[in-house]
């Protein structure tokens, strides 16, 4: 495994983060295909011995539940001063007026639900799940700072929104003396590069982080145009995200694959870890060979002539993911 700083921070992360929101139970929020405690333990222990030590989930995921199976197995598998914990804050965690959202008052709140389930005393990385136009930036910040002068994070984090929001942010923090985010967790992939107009740069000229999500667009990267999977066929966020003119990128990726007689997935995450502003991608994992492939994507480096042939069919595209 390697291992790289967290932004400009001290924190030494893994290069390949375990995205949890698979981990939860199946019919709580939004997701039919999560699992359970008993499927999603040996994806854990296998990522933890694999040299994985950078986990990241959100209240929000299976209503709590990923928090909840996350926390109990790491606390079963390891020392809780050996791994990084992620988790976030904004998405709806109960009907009706403050349910959401990142006011003083949600933050506060889902700050203490977040540790419960977790079973731990703190988070090592608080993020905000995408921007909270309703609530003023500094209410947020403050509130922020608050969480992180309590001891309940070591570090924040944002999420997708517009890079002027996002230095916004930064600036106010830093007008007040208060914690700056360390970390970006953004939609970046083959098939979604809009990121690389603002925000990335952003990003390295200021020393911050960058995340990925779905560095695989959801599986697509990983398998042939058109393939219909539970997840494709109910995920109603992800289908908004990626268009018919992709399938010539995907295309691209298997014919590399094939060539070097590796999985699409090891090639698809190989060109986001090639990228200087990437820290760690955020890998999600239901199955063995999801965290077999992420690891071994470390060691394929791709060349030139790949890299253009991958990038080439790209066109640009409306903003999609904040």
């Amino acid at each position: 495994m390697q291992y790289v700083k967290l932004g400009s921070t001290g924190l030494d992360v893994s290069r390949i983060c375990l995205g949890c929101m698979s981990f939860g139970l199946p019919g709580r929020g939004v997701h039919e295909w999560t699992l359970d405690e008993e499927a999603s333990r040996p994806l854990i222990r296998q990522a933890l011995e694999a040299g994985i030590n950078f986990f990241d989930t959100a209240n929000v995921y299976s209503d709590g539940t990923s928090e909840e199976i996350v926390g109990r197995v790491l606390a079963d598998l390891a020392r809780r001063d050996e791994i990084v914990i992620a988790t976030k804050v904004n998405g709806a965690m109960h009907d009706g007026p403050n349910g959401r959202g990142l006011s003083r008052k949600a933050v506060m709140t889902e700050i203490d639900n977040s540790l419960r389930r977790l079973g731990t005393d703190y988070v090592d990385l608080y993020q905000i799940h995408r921007f909270d136009a309703a609530t003023p930036v500094e209410e947020t910040m403050e509130a922020l700072h608050d969480v992180v002068k309590a001891g309940k994070a070591r570090y924040i984090g944002a999420s997708s929104m517009y890079a002027w929001q996002f230095s916004k942010a930064q600036y106010t923090a830093r007008l007040n003396g208060w914690t700056r985010f360390v970390s970006m967790q953004d939609h970046y992939n083959l098939l979604y590069r809009e990121e690389e107009r603002e925000m990335l740069p952003l990003c390295a000229d200021q020393g911050v982080a960058v995340l990925p999500w779905s560095p695989l667009a959801r599986g697509r990267l990983t398998r042939d145009w058109g393939t219909v999977t539970t997840r494709s066929q109910t995920d109603e966020f992800g289908k908004n995200l990626y268009q018919e003119g992709d399938r010539e990128i995907v295309h691209a990726v298997a014919r590399i694959a094939a060539e070097r007689e590796v999985t699409r997935a090891q090639v698809a995450l190989a060109w986001l870890l090639h990228q200087s502003t990437v820290s760690a991608p955020i890998v999600g994992a239901t199955k063995s060979h999801h965290v077999e492939d992420a690891v071994a994507s470390l060691e394929l480096e791709l060349t030139d002539k790949e890299i253009e042939e991958l990038e080439q069919p790209y066109t640009p595209r409306a903003i999609s993911g904040h």
